[in-house]
């Protein structure tokens, strides 16, 4: 049998150590990865390797050759352009095409044994065996379900934490038969999992998934590049490791020179002709590289370092990575998780702070203390985007410098010349901020509409009419020191998952656009911005009724900006209205939860004694709408949502509206009992903003007072949603305690679980397995249906080490019976 090596990618989130080097060269213990692979396959008997290349593909040549010094034979199939993972196979078919083979990643470490794999393969005959493995974080892989016999069942790429259902992965490593060229068309790219899989599966083709036991990493991050070192070094892989023991996890190549007074604590690797001086120190899970000097009084500890490399007396290196051909003179430090170049040189006494990327040829000056990466741009975050676009402590975690590089890299993923609207809300910190990123858009070759201060909903509309996107910054609900950098779509939605992604790898990779002196983009403030909004608002939202109705109503603007749309909006609608707390109040951009109550107890208050029919309260940038009712009473958020959904599917008696998979079931019994359907969705508010967007899309909400009114808009906004309230209350002549006391009462329970990010994919795969025979949904999380009709799910939170836990049941203690039953389910696996 014969194997393919996948040796064509650029390891683009490996960069700067793969920005002049393809990734299967990366070493690992001083020995390429690929090579690695190599021996293993050559252990089993795989002798006759085709290598694909693509990504600086001569280098990877000229390294392995036609394989003779490894006593293999390899050939090399090159890619004009990327395939796929597929198609890049497919480019090889002529040397494949005779009888069964074996694919494999030409950047992952692993000791599995492949024996084993072709056998069950030859056993099930399939068509194509999927090699499978368990991993504590998936969310970077593709998740395989397997039946009983080994059969796939389904495969699901890249998943968010939503879509978690469990942690056995995708490894990429296949045994295929030939026929499976049949399903790949040749010169295009194709991938595996993502094309060819599913085809087979819908024609009931025999694929099968061998779960392996082993050792395997996928080493695609800094973080797994450094993990895959030590695990070589405490012999958690099995692999060769060229050198001598000289004593019990300190190995030592040939021509290696390593003084008796240096200090050396295992496990450690030196490479071949190194040299180690007198009083330094290299401490465990370091790799020391060919050719190596370390002068004396250095200090190594869990740090890298690549071929030629010399580190100067009493210089200090912690959980880094250097790269070949680089100078670090003398008293330098460079700290954990720092990552510097080939053929750099790091002066005297500089510091390098941990997470520094220091790309090739780059020269950091003696005494320099380097806190953002040596390019133009700084480091990365590990998770970039959260619940309400990149958010953080101002100037501590969120500085203008930040929001620079984040512009940047928005306008990078655009096209030069176009426009992206910008906003903000009535704090100084947001003006400030705004400022930086409309001159990192304008030296990106952007062209910038700014609205200065509005309310978040009019900053979407108005990005929905004619730009390419858009960035608002607020700050952030219920949290002042902190703020949200926003960005959106050119519908004004939020970012999809997806293009969230493609941000967060240009932000990542540092690698940004800029203007040429003549394509400086242009800056210009649109105006009738509110008469455009309201204008657009009152014709797409029906308000029949409202004037003759005489409806007294009280509106609180929380003292934020959505204020500033009410006057016109109020008086166009004919209502007779009071408002309260109208004024911007710069000292108070957001409220706390407590700040909130009180101010709808104090509307709740106003409303009763005034005879108004209802009363509606506003968040500080007008996204979300609360209610309290013709008595006084507050409607809590998940009861105004039913009472929404009551009176929109009433009025419409069909249509569908869309919720989130958290709410709770009586919204179907509201929904069906006037004819219309639900249409569940993730929690994630862009899957609730793309079927809001779709036709026959009547209504959306997510209980947390967010409405969506299709008519007008798909996304979030208070004010529309207050219109529309009117304009049903009006026709309907009920008030909103009648409509809230004809819906059954909910009982909904909640729960956070702390779980570390390492159980994640455990603790999902340990939900559906205790699940057993009961209904399974996995829209987001998983959600457990019991056969009474009671529902458990469970969610992991995608930004922090937490799991949330929703319940529902006929009453309160049976709702926390079943939470406190899968709460225990949670918790066991997540020890």
């Amino acid at each position: 049998m014969k194997a393919v090596v996948m040796a064509g990618g650029e390891g683009t989130r490996l960069r700067p150590m793969t920005s002049s080097m393809p990734k299967p060269l990366l070493p690992v213990a001083n020995r390429p990865i690929m090579e690695h692979v190599l021996r293993l396959l050559k252990k089993h008997g795989l002798n006759e390797t085709v290598v694909t290349v693509q990504f600086l593909a001569s280098l990877v040549k000229n390294y392995f050759g036609d394989g003779e010094e490894l006593g293999m034979e390899l050939t090399y199939a090159n890619e004009e352009k990327p395939l796929g993972t597929a198609g890049s196979v497919k480019n090889a078919e002529d040397a494949l095409k005779d009888d069964a083979f074996l694919v494999i990643s030409g950047d992952a470490l692993t000791d599995f044994d492949l024996t084993e794999l072709i056998n069950f393969h030859k056993e099930k005959g399939a068509l194509v065996t999927v090699c499978l493995t368990r991993v504590p974080n998936p969310l970077e892989f593709g998740i395989t379900i397997v039946d009983e016999e080994g059969k796939v069942e389904r495969f699901l790429e890249k998943p968010t934490w939503g879509q978690v259902f469990s942690d056995t992965v995708n490894t990429g490593i296949y045994v295929m038969e030939p026929e499976v060229f049949d399903y790949v068309d040749p010169d295009v790219p194709v991938d595996w999992s993502g094309d060819v899989f599913p085809q087979l599966m819908k024609e009931g083709k025999p694929i099968y998934g061998y779960i392996a036991e082993g050792y395997w990493e996928d080493v695609g991050t800094h973080e797994s590049y450094v993990k895959a070192q030590a695990d070589v070094l405490e012999g958690k892989v099995d692999v060769d490791i060229d050198g001598f023991e000289i004593s019990p996890g300190v190995w030592v190549a040939e021509g290696a020179e390593v003084h008796p007074d240096a200090v050396l604590r295992g496990p450690l690797y030196i490479g071949d002709y190194a040299k180690v001086e007198a009083g330094a120190e290299i401490r465990e899970h370091s790799v020391i590289g060919s050719n190596v000097v370390v002068k004396s009084g250095a200090f190594l500890h869990k740090a890298v370092v690549a071929d030629n490399v010399y580190v100067g007396q009493q210089s200090n290196l912690r959980g880094c990575v250097v790269g070949k051909n680089t100078d670090i003179m003398r008293a330098a430090r460079i700290e954990d998780g720092a990552v510097i170049g080939d053929e750099c040189l790091i002066g005297e006494e500089s510091i390098i702070q941990g997470n520094v990327r220091v790309y090739p040829f780059k020269t950091v000056e003696a005494g320099a203390f380097v806190n953002t990466s040596v390019i133009w741009e700084s480091r990365g975050q590990a998770h970039l985007f959260g619940a309400r676009g990149v958010t953080g402590i101002l100037n501590v975690e969120i500085t203008p410098e930040l929001a620079v590089r984040l512009a940047g890299a928005y306008a990078t993923t655009l096209k030069k010349g176009t426009t992206v609207t910008t906003a903000r809300d009535h704090s100084r910190g947001a003006r400030a901020l705004k400022r930086a990123v409309i001159s990192a858009l304008q030296a990106s070759a952007i062209d910038v509409r700014d609205l200065e201060n509005v309310p978040l909903p009019v900053a979407r509309q108005q990005t929905a009419r004619g730009s390419s996107g858009g960035i608002m910054i607020r700050t952030s609900p219920g949290v002042p020191d902190s703020v949200d950098i926003m960005f959106f779509d050119a519908k004004g939605a939020d970012l999809s998952q997806g293009s969230q992604r493609k941000l967060d790898r240009v932000f990542a990779r540092q690698e940004y656009r800029r203007a040429f002196p003549g394509e400086i983009g242009d800056l210009y403030f649109p105006s009738s911005v509110y008469d455009s909004y309201t204008g657009s608002l009152l014709r797409n939202v029906d308000t029949s009724g409202i004037a003759e109705s005489g409806l007294k109503v009280v509106v609180d603007a929380s003292n934020g900006s959505a204020g500033l749309v009410l006057p016109s909006l109020l008086g166009k609608l004919g209502v007779d209205s009071l408002t309260i707390n109208p004024g911007l109040d710069e000292s108070r951009p957001t409220e706390t939860p407590e700040m909130r109550r009180k101010g709808l107890e104090r509307l709740g208050e106003i409303v009763a004694s005034s005879g108004a029919a209802f009363g509606v309260r506003f968040d500080p940038v007008g996204e979300r709408l609360s209610l309290v009712d013709e008595k006084g009473s507050i409607i809590e958020d998940d009861r105004a949502l039913l009472v929404m959904l009551d009176l929109v599917a009433a009025e419409r008696r069909s249509g569908r509206v869309a919720l989130p998979v958290t709410t709770t079931r009586i919204a179907e019994q509201v929904a069906a009992y006037h004819g219309t359907q639900v249409e569940w969705t993730t929690t994630s508010p862009d899957d609730l903003t793309r079927v809001g967007g779709e036709e026959e899309t009547i209504f959306g909400g997510d209980g947390m007072g967010g409405f969506i009114v299709p008519e007008f808009s798909s996304v979030y906004d208070g004010t529309a949603a207050f219109v529309r309230l009117i304009g049903l209350v009006a026709r309907t002549q009920l008030t909103l305690s009648q409509i809230d006391a004809r819906i059954p009462r909910a009982h909904v329970l909640k729960r956070d679980l702390a779980t570390p990010w390492a159980v994640k994919g455990l603790v999902m795969r340990s939900v559906v397995e205790a699940a057993g025979d009961r209904s399974v949904d996995t829209t987001d999380g998983v959600r457990v249906v019991e056969s009474d009709g009671r529902w458990v799910m469970v969610l992991p939170d995608p930004a922090e080490a937490v799991t949330h836990l929703w319940a529902e049941g006929p009453d309160d203690a049976s709702a926390q019976a079943l939470l406190d039953e899968w709460s225990a389910v949670v918790d066991s696996a997540g020890r």
